[in-house]
């Protein structure tokens, strides 16, 4: 599932259009996001930059509040959310990762008479209990089921997901659903948790993978949850001798990942389009917040799509335009 860019630009002089009149209030919006040196995460800041030329437009503010590090998620976006409560915004566009660490915080900000959307984690269940008006992102589960039915559809009966920030809700929920995907068709799977201060150390994760499987000549698959580790992971399967005989997934895309794609060294990615993720998450927000509108579709899905050999050349174009 993916829009065009022209659609895109579309959505968005549309939204102009549609949100050009003054408002009787103008929305102040605080995003909680990962590090924008982080890949993902910048295709996330240039939604949320291409979303605050709408909300400015209406004499609204749009500020991201970005991650330092990602060795205590949950706690340190509890305390993002806590910091724009006291800068008095209107309106904040959070991930749920970890929901026993920021639950609280998010709930703080719906008694405070903020509106929030959850983006990027979470659930529409999740965005119902907390009191948050919609959830903008992928089905963590669903995608993960999508990609361990896919290893199964290329013939891998044995994989592992890797598993670099163990107890965050959605990656947890993205290795979940791959173990059972490959086994709702025959297969088998099990998750490979590491340290939360593996996340980002190539080095760590890539000795994790050749260990694993020389200790296992049975996996012929690997799965990693985020483009960075796959790096590191292509690294580790190489090490082991297993070029060509392990097929390699990772949920989200990266200059590098597409490229192994395209040559054929990475047999697929998981694509939840991050830039509509926040696009859409602010843009809807401010025009609830603006205007009282409310979309009747609940959650609203980006994702899963799959990035593979059959439309590799597709989505390069749109790397091109900062979007994919």
């Amino acid at each position: 599932m993916s829009f065009s860019m022209r659609a895109v630009r579309g959505l968005l002089a549309g939204a102009v259009f549609v949100l050009g009149a003054s408002s009787v209030m103008a929305a102040n919006i605080a995003v909680v996001g990962g590090k924008t040196d982080d890949e993902f995460w910048s295709r996330i800041k240039k939604g949320v930059d291409d979303a605050r030329l709408v909300v400015e437009k209406n004499g609204g503010s749009v500020s991201y509040l970005q991650l330092q590090t990602y060795d205590n998620l949950g706690p340190d976006a509890a305390q993002l959310v806590r910091t724009a409560i006291s800068q008095g915004v209107t309106g904040i566009v959070v991930p749920d990762w970890v929901p026993e660490a920021e639950d609280e915080a998010i709930k703080a900000a719906v008694a405070a008479g903020i509106k929030v959307i959850l983006m990027n984690a979470g659930s529409i269940d999740k965005a119902r209990e907390l009191g948050a008006i919609n959830y903008v992102g992928s089905d963590e589960y669903t995608a993960g089921k999508a990609g361990g039915e896919y290893f199964a559809s290329k013939g891998a009966k044995n994989i592992i997901c890797v598993n670099t920030l163990p107890g965050a809700a959605n990656q947890e929920a993205r290795c979940k659903g791959a173990i059972d995907g490959i086994t709702g068709k025959g297969g088998v799977g099990k998750q490979l948790p590491l340290p939360a201060t593996s996340f980002g150390d190539q080095t760590a994760i890539a000795e994790a993978v050749k260990a694993t499987l020389l200790q296992d000549d049975t996996i012929d698959g690997v799965l990693n949850v985020g483009a960075s580790d796959a790096d590191a992971a292509a690294s580790g399967i190489v090490q082991a001798n297993k070029g060509g005989k392990v097929a390699h997934g990772t949920f989200d895309l990266n200059a590098s990942g597409l490229a192994r794609i395209k040559d054929s060294s990475q047999t697929f990615a998981i694509d939840q389009q991050p830039y509509l993720q926040s696009l859409l998450g602010v843009s809807l927000l401010a025009a609830h917040i603006d205007y009282g509108t409310n979309l009747p579709t609940a959650p609203v899905l980006t994702g899963p799509g799959i990035v593979d050999a059959a439309n590799i050349d597709a989505t390069l174009a749109g790397v091109k335009e900062g979007a994919r």
